[in-house]
């Protein structure tokens, strides 16, 4: 198989049968030669051919040095002369030489003086003398040239001989078959084959509708081929068990997120309690990180099930509520905080609850690795983007496409569990934009959620 063409079913089939019929029709020719070859010897084939005399005299025929007709002594003529002693005949050709061996019977006497008026005759002793004739008369081309002949029907037809018009059979007869049969094979062949397994191409169109969040699609049967059924039932299943692998591990992590939060605003409430001091500050920050990783796994979990309850969002809005909420956190940990927009109301469809956990997890992230020092802006611009930037140390841009991954860490020893942004990101993807990395003014990190601008999104979610 070619790595660049792969090999096509449809011509591997065509090939495979074009092969088998030229197969079969060449051991069907050995087989009929063979046996028209076991019945000649046996006698039993063509025993009264009445051209053999013909043919053989027509073989044997030449001229000598005085341009004089001859008979070169071939061997069928020498076995002709010694199994038939009352072998005759008349050759002759238009310029008037002639040539003859044996008694012309009497019967027939008349007829060769009289050559010159006779082109081709079956001679016959009489009307009802069964088939072959007595004798021959025949034009015939020759190595001599153009000749008549008249003679008696002796012998049979020969092997060789039978077996020497075999290629004019086979150039005549059998080669057109076979052009014939192939040209069918590849014209026909085709549309048969691709009819046949229309099923299967369906099948393959619904296998490139699956994905993770169109679970419980199965591969149609109505119109695959009995043989590849197996197959399409063998896929059917196993998408029945990884959809309902992922319900249960959907289930579990709504489950664990659910029951985590009652011992996380325990927590918060204890942590609330003690005195301050810089540990309390970095006790309110991990009990923070953990309610909203629980709730974004919620948030996840209840947008799985698709975007019917998108709805008109205000950006502005949901980053200031945000920033409120963080603002205090952000203080205690040594920030300023920033929030900045281009306009009053920047507005998209989607899911408010989810986009709040999105930037609050960006904010979060700022807090966690900003430093502890400068300032934490948070921008709202007019072309549906949320910027949050920090004075850190920045990310480098070989690590931009990693963090995005599921429990990367840019330091090994850093707080968090790595979930954060791609959280964010699964966030973004299900309103049809994307979150991306770039660099602060003042080198620190800028993390950007850039929302669709078309009137409706790649998921089918219309843009606002």
């Amino acid at each position: 198989m070619s790595a660049l063409r792969p090999r096509s079913l449809t011509w591997r089939l065509v090939g495979r049968l074009a092969g088998l019929q030229a197969i079969m029709l060449t051991i069907l020719i050995l087989l009929v030669g063979l046996a028209a070859i076991v019945l000649l010897r046996a006698g039993l084939l063509l025993n009264d051919y009445e051209g053999n005399t013909v043919d053989t005299l027509k073989d044997a025929i030449t001229r000598d040095a005085t341009n004089e007709l001859m008979l070169r002594q071939t061997p069928e003529l020498s076995a002709l002369r010694s199994e038939h002693s009352d072998l005759w005949f008349v050759i002759r050709d238009a310029h008037g030489h002639q040539l003859s061996e044996g008694t012309v019977p009497s019967e027939f006497a008349p007829i060769a003086s009289a050559l010159d008026h006779v082109s081709e005759a079956r001679l016959r002793w009489n009307a009802a003398e069964p088939s072959p004739p007595a004798g021959l008369v025949k034009w015939v081309d020759t190595a001599a040239g153009r000749i008549q002949i008249m003679t008696g029907t002796y012998g049979h037809l020969s092997i060789w001989r039978a077996l020497a018009s075999t290629p004019v059979l086979f150039v005549n007869v059998i080669l057109p078959i076979v052009v014939l049969m192939t040209l069918a094979t590849l014209v026909a062949t085709p549309f048969v084959v691709r009819h046949a397994i229309k099923g299967l191409g369906q099948a393959a169109t619904q296998a490139e509708r699956i994905d993770i969040d169109k679970r419980g699609v199965q591969l149609p049967l109505d119109e695959v081929p009995i043989e590849i059924a197996p197959l399409v039932k063998a896929v059917n299943d196993a998408l029945g068990r990884l959809d309902k692998g992922y319900e249960r591990h959907r289930r579990f992590l709504a489950d664990a997120a659910h029951e985590l939060r009652t011992p996380i605003a325990i927590l918060s409430t204890r942590v609330s309690s003690l005195e301050a001091s810089p540990e309390k500050i970095r006790l309110l920050e991990d009990v923070t990180r953990l309610n909203v990783l629980a709730g974004q796994l919620l948030d996840l979990q209840r947008l799985d099930q698709g975007t019917d309850a998108f709805v008109a969002v205000d950006l502005v809005g949901v980053a200031r509520r945000v920033v409120l909420e963080l603002a205090p956190l952000a203080f205690a940990a040594g920030y300023e905080m920033s929030f900045e927009h281009d306009d009053e109301a920047v507005v998209v469809t989607g899911d408010q609850t989810s986009l709040e956990r999105a930037v609050t997890n960006l904010v979060q992230n700022a807090i966690d690795h900003g430093r502890r020092r400068g300032t934490i802006l948070v921008r709202v611009a007019g072309d549906r983007r949320i910027e949050v930037s920090d004075d850190g140390d920045g990310i480098p841009p070989a690590e931009r496409d990693q963090v995005f991954e599921p429990f990367h860490r840019l330091n090994q020893g850093g707080r968090g569990a790595g979930l954060g942004l791609d959280l964010v990101q699964s966030i973004m993807r299900l309103h049809g934009g994307h979150v991306e990395v770039d660099q602060s003014p003042s080198g620190g990190a800028c993390m950007r959620m850039a929302f669709p601008t078309a009137e409706v999104s790649e998921n089918g979610a219309s843009a606002g």
